[in-house]
């Protein structure tokens, strides 16, 4: 139990400090330099520092790029704990060979 806390807590710790200056740098590189008012050239600071207000203003988007790596953890686990709960599948013959009297399932041919 403490170690999921420790990997939930660490992907949103990512998603609050890590993925506005992962924007900013794909973002900086694509499309070009932050612009923040008047000032033309702004840094990755200036962009976290705009995160940090649309977060603390409440902003679905601010807070749907804080808790995407989260969101996506939790997705890939459900995903991964569904398939194990799916049957494997076999050949279509197989379950009555090994449903055969005398012959131990699983057995070679």
């Amino acid at each position: 139990m403490q170690r999921e806390l420790l990997l939930l807590g660490a992907f949103l710790l990512f998603g609050l400090l890590a993925m506005p200056f992962l924007i900013w740098l794909g973002g900086n590189r694509v499309l070009g330099p932050y612009t923040h008012g008047d000032n033309p050239h702004a840094g990755p600071w200036a962009l976290f520092a705009d995160y940090v207000v649309g977060l603390a203003h409440g902003s679905a988007v601010f807070w749907a790029v804080a808790l995407g790596p989260l969101a996506l953890l939790l997705l890939v686990r459900g995903f991964f704990a569904l398939l194990r709960l799916v049957p494997h599948l076999q050949r279509p013959g197989r379950v009555a060979e090994e449903r055969r009297p005398g012959r131990p399932p699983g057995a070679f041919r």
